[in-house]
């Protein structure tokens, strides 16, 4: 059995390797090693013995990278097919997430549609304190909060904070957002949240659209795909859910919310 190290792509072999994970770290803990997992293309992070893990044969890596890089032309693609000839101000975003692979590829995404985006890699933990100071400096229209998340005990504690890798950093994030948006009154939007996500306590604290409603994992782009879609829509139109979910994997299982009016300004 090869050895697994920080870095290694692998899958739980107890799961059938249903999902690639990246090791971000090896703890030791009574009589056994565990391993920390980030989700390769998808924003889920978990734990594993590392006797459990068996690591991905890199073709079949590269393979999965492909398909998302697939998925993201095709969306880029789309965007090209709507873009018009109209002088337009979309909506601009900031974007932190906390998967510096992810931050890379949100921002290519982002320039390549056309959009004003800042991305900034930004641990989870460290969100909530930097949130207000990007604000300050960047201005932005709307603000995308991810990264990892995770349910710690699966089927059981749903109202329990605790019981989540990395929601109470996305809560405290959206509030403290809320505290500079109530100064400036910008109506900032606000999306929040990664896989299997405390949807509920996201809302309550301020977020307009958050992961995920049946604690499932959300995909790469759902986060990218809200922001676009408010960031390309006139301030008079109000976006429901309803009016993105179909762009969504999985719908509204994954993302949900209470709507938001758009961000895009036509020029005269």
């Amino acid at each position: 059995m090869s050895k697994i190290r920080k870095g290694d792509i692998v899958g739980r072999k107890s799961y059938g390797k249903d999902i690639y994970f990246k090791v971000s770290n090896i703890i030791e803990k009574t009589n056994e090693k565990v391993a920390i997992l980030n989700g390769l293309v998808e924003r889920i992070e978990a734990d594993s013995p590392v006797s459990d893990l068996e690591i991905i044969p890199k073709k079949e890596v590269r393979k999965r990278l492909f398909d998302l890089d697939k998925s993201l032309e095709k969306r880029i693609f789309i965007a090209d097919e709507k873009r018009s000839d109209e002088k337009i101000i979309s909506g601009k975003i900031l974007h932190l997430d906390g998967d510096r692979k992810y931050s890379e590829k949100s921002y290519n995404y982002y320039k390549k549609v056309g959009l004003n985006a800042v991305v900034k890699n930004i641990p989870e933990y460290k969100q909530p304190r930097v949130v207000r100071r990007l604000l300050e400096i960047y201005d932005p229209d709307i603000l995308v909060i991810t990264g990892h998340d995770g349910m710690i005990k699966r089927g059981s504690k749903y109202n329990d904070v605790y019981n989540y890798r990395n929601s109470r950093y996305f809560i405290e994030t959206v509030k403290e957002a809320r505290k500079y948006d109530k100064e400036k009154q910008k109506n900032l939007v606000i999306f929040a949240g990664a896989c299997q996500s405390y949807f509920e306590a996201l809302i309550s604290a301020g977020a307009n659209f958050a992961s995920s409603p049946a604690r499932i994992l959300i995909d790469f782009l759902d986060p990218l795909l809200v922001a676009q879609k408010v960031a390309t829509t006139e301030k008079y139109k109000y976006i429901t859910i309803d009016d993105i979910a179909y762009e969504l994997r999985d719908g509204k299982n994954g993302v949900s919310g209470i709507g938001a009016n758009g961000k895009l300004q036509k020029l005269t």
